[in-house]
């Protein structure tokens, strides 16, 4: 088991953030280049939310199955937990968090990772992957502002 944690920093409010970081359809275009989902549902995520998907790693190499169970989403607390797997992943247990800074707002992906031998490869993946979605998210939120 590995634990990667990302924070990134936003000039908005915590609740905007939290409705983005909460859209399936914000995430499909978040992910743009470095995954794409099939039968990714619209809308926003829900506690109790169990999502069979298929994920492609750059939209271009053969997609996977992979599951996904919303464990909590709170709009109070602004934290969302999944407990996720496939595509060589034993259990991937995401919880992303906002909340308010002096300037707007703070995301905190923590990921734990089990994917037996291979988790330190999953982890550098998981570090890459939620540094990737800052400046999409950025831009998104931008656009929002327009």
């Amino acid at each position: 088991m590995k634990t990667v944690v990302v924070e990134n920093e936003y000039s908005v409010s915590p609740a905007k953030l939290w409705a983005l970081a909460t859209d399936y359809d914000a995430l499909t275009e978040i992910m743009k280049g470095i995954a794409s989902f099939e039968g990714l549902p619209a809308g926003r995520t829900e506690t109790g939310h169990k999502l069979n998907v298929m994920v492609s790693l750059f939209g271009k190499l053969p997609s996977q199955p992979y599951f996904m169970e919303i464990l909590e989403c709170d709009d109070d607390r602004m934290i969302l937990r999944s407990l996720e797997k496939g595509a060589g992943v034993k259990t991937w247990q995401h919880t992303l968090s906002v909340t308010e800074t002096e300037l707007g707002s703070r995301l905190c992906d923590r990921i734990e990772i089990d994917a037996g031998f291979l988790t330190p490869i999953f982890a550098l993946w998981a570090k890459y992957l939620y540094r990737a979605r800052h400046k999409p998210r950025q831009k998104l939120l931008q656009r929002q502002n327009h």
